[in-house]
């Protein structure tokens, strides 16, 4: 889904005013993605939001905001199960917010980075560039859902097209400040978003052959980063140890054995890079899948997807002290990071077991294991150093989930 937000920088923008600045943008851009299951006339789903907010540059500096949440929605059907729905919904979850001040020319070089990092200053709170566990504070929204099925002539699923309205906030006054100065205002305000999705009519939605399914999936990426290991080490940081972690959602559709869907999730590895600094190392991956089940007797199925789809990586290096605004605003140079980003691809065979919760059949348990290898399709250099090394690997993931 994509959308927009009224979401506002009070107390910055205060500050800034008074220095006789001009404000930081209002407003955010919104891309997601969510399922959603319906029983009976109740109706339960997940969504997962990357929002984009306003950039201003101010004297060779460029600041802007972004934030992430995911969310659980429980809401009640006031339409019969037809082609159109109208649905009031609540939403319940926990998020993640980002604001940096950095210099809008930067180094492209890693050796002149690692040796001169403090770029500008980074803000970051509920940090998943440390990995999505760290996701956390209280959230919630309020809202309508209005969609409409159009029929795709030869297949069971529907094409929907989704409109949301409603409002966000954040119930708990002090959750969201960053170096003494409240956030709270970028977490609230009304919004509008719009999507488009696959969907299994009534009619459809209890055969056999005809599902989705949503997992939480995670696991183990056999790969280490070595090349930058040795660049750290040389310039008298302390290395990334160990692998890194995951976790993600997946979300597959399936018809007579053929399989659709989406991935995401996000890799993340973190420590101390001296007595002053930490570090992470992040990556996002995100895969439109498709492929076919070869193999199902009962509760038990093996298939094989394939995906391509998008990867980024970022390196960023923070200085653990930093002041309060609005002295921060005036120093400004304590942090800076490294990204880039490129085209991925993946093949995969996995083993699912599907166990029925209920005796009326309302939706399966579904465990998964799958067992794959992910290319990288571009260099994905931070500097001058070629990171697709580190980006391709064997991985083992574990899914758990429902499915309808």
């Amino acid at each position: 889904m994509v959308g927009t937000s009224g979401a506002k920088l009070n107390q910055f923008n205060e500050m800034l005013n008074d220095r006789g600045l001009s404000p930081l943008r209002n407003r955010y851009r919104t891309l997601g993605l969510g399922y959603q299951n319906r029983i009976n006339d109740f109706v339960l789903g997940l969504e997962l939001f990357h929002n984009q907010g306003g950039r201003s540059e101010f004297d060779g500096y460029r600041m802007s905001y972004r934030t992430s949440r995911v969310l659980l929605n429980v809401g009640y059907s006031f339409t019969e199960e037809s082609n159109f729905q109208l649905i009031h919904y609540m939403s319940l979850g926990m998020g993640f917010l980002n604001f940096q001040m950095l210099p809008m020319q930067s180094t492209s070089n890693l050796e002149d980075f690692l040796s001169n990092p403090e770029q500008g200053f980074i803000l970051r709170e509920n940090n998943i560039h440390r990995g999505s566990i760290k996701y956390g504070d209280f959230l919630t929204e309020i809202g309508f859902q209005l969609s409409y099925d159009f029929p795709i002539p030869g297949r069971k699923e529907s094409l929907e097209v989704i409109a949301k309205l409603g409002y966000a906030f954040s119930p708990f006054e002090g959750k969201w400040n960053l170096a003494d100065m409240s956030f709270q205002n970028t977490q609230s305000g009304a919004f509008i978003r719009v999507g488009t999705g696959i969907s299994i009519p009534d009619r459809n939605f209890f055969y056999k052959d005809a599902s989705i399914a949503l997992q939480l999936v995670s696991g183990f990426h056999f790969t280490k980063p070595d090349r930058l290991n040795e660049q750290l080490v040389e310039a008298g940081y302390d290395p990334l140890k160990g692998r890194p972690s995951n976790l993600g959602l997946k979300i597959t559709g399936e018809t007579e054995g053929v399989l659709y869907g989406v991935e995401v999730y996000n890799l993340a590895m973190d420590g101390s890079a001296n007595a002053v600094k930490s570090q992470t190392l992040n990556s996002l991956r995100v895969y439109a899948n498709g492929g076919m089940k070869f193999l199902q007797y009962k509760n038990m199925a093996l298939g094989a997807l394939g995906g391509i789809g998008f990867g980024n990586i970022r390196y960023t290096l923070s200085q653990v002290d930093k002041p309060n605004f609005p002295e921060l605003f005036e120093q400004r140079q304590f942090d800076g990071y490294l990204k880039n980003s490129g085209l991925m691809a993946k093949p995969e065979v996995f083993l699912e077991y599907a166990y029925p919760v209920t005796k009326r059949k309302f939706f399966d348990l579904v465990f998964n294991v799958s067992l794959g290898y992910e290319l990288a399709l571009a260099n994905y250099r931070l500097g001058e150093l070629d990171m697709a090394q580190y980006m391709t690997a064997p991985y083992l993931m574990f899914g758990v989930g429902v499915r309808p």
